[in-house]
C-alpha cells in the first residue's frame, strides 16, 4: 500500500494567517496531497476566520484531502464534543488528533487520565467513522517519577483504536527513540510526523540523524499507516522554501 504525503499547516502558519486559499493552492503545487490543520479548539465551525464549509471546498478546489487535525483538549470536552464532530464531518477528515497535553503527561495520575480520556473518546468517535490520538512533543518522552517514560505509560494503557501520532523529530529531540517506539507499539501509528533532528539550521528530511530507511520500513510493515504528514518549516511559518524542499526530499526516497 501507497502511504501519502500531507503537510502540516502549522509548518506555513503564517502564510495561513495572510491568505489561507492561497496557501492551500501553494502546498498542493509543492505536491502533497493532503493538509492537516492546527489548533481547532471546537468553540466555532470556524478555522482561520473561514468557514468549515468554505476550507471545505478550498480543499477540493485543490484536489487536497484533509489528513488529519490538530485539536486542543477542550475541542473534545463534553461542550465542544457535538461541533467538533460536525466540523469534521464537513472536512471528511476521520483522525482527531489532540496536539498536546503537557500538564496530563507530566505525572503518571496526568497520563493515566488522559488515557481514560483517549480510550472514552475513542468509543464515542467510533461511530461517526472518525478516530482520536495523541501527537508527539519532546517533553512526552520525559521519565516519571513512577518510572514510566509518559509516552510508554499513555499507549500502554490505551486501546489499540488510539492513533500515536509519533513525531520522528520531536521523538528524539525529547529524549525518545522514535524507532523503538514504533516497535513496541505497532499497528498504532496511522499517521506520522516527518521530521527530521540534528541537522544545520533549516535541514530538512535526509539531512539529519534521522534512519528514514528504517522509519519507513516500519510504517510500511508492522504499522499501519495511512498518512505521512510533514512538519518542517521556517521559525515563523512564512514561505514555502522547506516544505517545498522537504517533499521534493521524500519524492527522491520514492515518497
Amino acid at each position: 500500500m501507497t502511504i501519502q504525503v500531507g503537510l502540516q499547516l502549522y509548518s506555513v502558519r503564517g502564510e495561513c494567517a495572510k491568505d489561507l486559499p492561497a496557501t492551500l493552492a501553494a502546498v498542493a503545487e509543492m505536491g502533497y496531497v493532503a493538509a492537516e490543520p492546527w489548533g481547532y479548539d471546537g468553540k466555532s465551525l470556524e478555522w482561520q476566520g473561514h468557514a468549515a464549509a468554505e476550507i471545505r471546498t478550498m480543499y477540493e478546489d485543490n484536489g487536497l484531502m484533509c489528513c488529519g487535525i490538530h485539536l486542543s483538549p477542550e475541542a473534545l470536552s463534553d461542550d465542544n464534543f457535538k461541533r467538533t464532530v460536525e466540523f469534521n464531518h464537513i472536512l471528511n477528515n476521520r483522525f482527531l488528533i489532540i496536539a498536546g497535553d503537557e500538564k496530563r503527561m507530566s505525572t503518571i495520575g496526568g497520563v493515566m487520565q488522559l488515557a481514560d480520556m483517549l480510550d472514552d473518546l475513542a468509543y464515542r468517535l467510533g461511530p461517526e467513522g472518525m478516530f482520536t490520538g495523541y501527537h508527539a512533543h519532546p517533553f512526552d518522552f520525559a521519565m516519571l517519577d513512577s518510572g514510566w517514560v509518559a509516552w510508554d505509560a499513555l499507549f500502554s494503557n490505551t486501546q489499540n483504536a488510539v492513533i500515536m501520532q509519533m513525531d520522528i523529530g520531536n521523538c528524539a529531540v525529547g529524549g525518545g527513540d522514535p524507532i523503538a517506539t514504533l516497535r513496541r507499539f505497532p499497528n498504532r501509528a496511522r499517521s506520522v510526523h516527518l521530521k527530521d533532528f540534528g541537522g544545520e539550521p533549516d535541514s530538512v528530511i535526509g539531512e539529519g540523524q534521522a534512519d528514514w530507511r528504517e522509519i519507513f520500513r516500519l510504517c510500511e510493515t508492522v504499522q499501519n499507516t495511512e498518512w505521512y504528514v510533514v512538519e518542517e518549516g521556517s521559525e515563523d511559518g512564512i514561505g514555502f522554501e522547506i516544505p517545498t524542499r522537504s517533499r521534493k526530499a521524500l519524492q527522491r526516497m520514492g515518497k
